[in-house]
């Protein structure tokens, strides 16, 4: 039975209003309110190098790696030789010089919670006086910042680490590409040294030992609705090497605060139980329904880690595989630590430390770890503050996936609607009373199956009965 290729474009008005209806209906933040833009404006305005007493890094060459046209640069990072090993240095964005606990803005990063982003414009944290201007790693801008000093020996573990203030200037902005093809320049005068080099040899350092650990490595694709001309399209796209290699640095720096707070018995983590077996033997079902082979002796973590994120089926499994990984969320203590303090995808005690212009958490985790380095007392707003966080950060998150996941049915619903009576190849990954859910090989879309005796794993033709953008459903049945 053939198959026909949906070409992934749809119409851009038609997404807009949809998208902003989206934003109606999960009561997304609009803009900030008048006292908080100014109380915005008034920090970023009073705030100078010369009133700092932190020490003066701006020699040292930092460099921020970004998606294309970011503004809200969190984290600028600079890496040398140590000795046989490597000294990582990498500069957070110091919020807390220009946000101060119970003001405007502060009070307004509370019920936010962290940065919405749909496909046609971003919810911010902050003002963007703050976010996008005076806290802001942005090149050949004198910032504060607060600086993760990290040792590591030859084979990319950490032995030492420290974070404190101190005054820093990035010197070169790159996006992803440009620093991925610095560095596969290798030679001439295009080609990376310094920390570009370096970054992909500790990054390349931090995978191994990740895959040591047992550590669920998800190359996770992005699944963008990105503007084609007056409109959209959905497509999968797989990361580069160098992203990942950013990323470990990200992952190094959360653990080694994770390590702080928890020998200080005080702080918060981003914990999450292990997959149960149930979940790992769906995803067994799943990838045979995808038609991707899954040999007997491979672990889980080792299956994921080989999927390919380029190909429909691939990135379609990574992005399932991470539902499996239920119960994330944040767990605050102080005075002992948790039950259960590991992140299971990361195999190690993890926190939230690297993007505090984008995630709330963040800021408090930066400001405590400064506080533990320095021998100095934990500050009470802090304790004060930690047993609220966790719920702060869950509705946060809920509103955010629950955005996210809104917008991509919409994309889907109008992407499929002159497509309705035509069949497609998919795999039932998930089956309910009366039906089952159905992933489409192509294009990468998941939808309601009605029928019974669905078999979860099998592979299937369906029909497409309903394409409604009105309530982003889809419907498909047996062919």
């Amino acid at each position: 039975m053939p198959h026909r290729r949906v070409r992934l474009s749809v119409d851009g008005p038609l997404l807009r209003d949809g998208f902003e209806a989206i934003r109606t209906e999960l009561h997304v933040p609009g803009a900030f309110p008048p006292e908080v833009l100014a109380a915005a404006a008034q920090a970023a305005a009073h705030w100078s190098p010369a009133m700092s007493t932190a020490p003066d890094q701006t020699d040292v060459p930092y460099l921020t790696i970004d998606p294309p046209g970011s503004m809200d640069l969190d984290q600028a990072m600079h890496i040398a030789r140590n000795g046989a090993g490597y000294r990582v240095q990498y500069a957070i964005a110091d919020v807390a010089a220009f946000v101060s606990t119970g003001d405007p803005v502060d009070v307004e990063a509370h019920a936010r919670g962290e940065t919405l982003y749909s496909p046609d414009m971003r919810t911010p944290l902050h003002p963007p006086a703050i976010g996008e201007g005076a806290a802001s790693l942005l090149p050949n801008q004198i910032r504060p910042a607060l600086v993760w000093t990290i040792d590591l020996d030859a084979d990319g573990r950490q032995t030492a680490v420290d974070v404190k203030r101190a005054v820093v200037r990035s010197v070169s902005r790159l996006n992803y590409s440009q620093a991925q093809q610095l560095i596969d320049a290798k030679t001439g005068a295009g080609a990376a040294d310094g920390t570009l080099a370096l970054l992909a040899e500790v990054g390349r350092l931090r995978q191994s030992l990740e895959v040591e650990r047992g550590a669920v490595s998800l190359r996770l694709p992005e699944q963008e609705v990105d503007a084609d001309g007056s409109g959209f399209r959905l497509r999968y796209r797989a990361p580069l090497p160098v992203e990942d290699w950013n990323a470990q640095i990200s992952l190094l720096t959360g653990m080694a605060a994770a390590g702080i707070m928890l020998g200080a018995n005080v702080g918060i983590l981003r914990t999450l139980p292990p997959a149960d077996a149930g979940a790992i033997g769906l995803l067994h079902r799943v990838a045979h329904a995808l038609g991707i082979a899954w040999p007997k002796h491979q672990t889980y973590q080792a299956f994921v880690r080989a999927l390919d994120p380029a190909t429909d089926a691939g990135a379609a499994l990574i992005e399932l595989s991470t539902r499996l990984l239920r119960g994330a969320g944040y767990t605050a203590f102080d005075g002992s630590p948790p039950v259960q303090p590991n992140h299971s995808a990361v195999a190690a005690p993890y926190a939230h430390a690297t993007a505090p212009l984008r995630r709330l958490v963040d800021r408090y985790v930066g400001e405590l770890c400064v506080a533990v380095c320095a021998h100095l007392d934990v500050p009470p707003w802090i304790r004060e503050a930690l047993p609220a966080l966790p719920d702060v950060m869950a509705d946060s998150g809920h509103k955010a996936h629950a955005l996210e996941r809104a917008c991509i049915d919409l994309v889907e619903t109008v992407m499929l609607a002159a497509h309705v009576g035509e069949t497609f190849e998919g795999g039932v990954v998930e089956t309910m009373k009366h039906g089952a859910i159905v992933q489409l090989r192509t294009p990468p879309v998941r939808g309601r199956c009605d029928g019974d005796g669905l078999l979860l794993g099998a592979r299937i033709d369906v029909r497409l009965v309903t394409a409604d953008p009105a309530t982003r459903t889809l419907l498909f049945e047996p062919a």
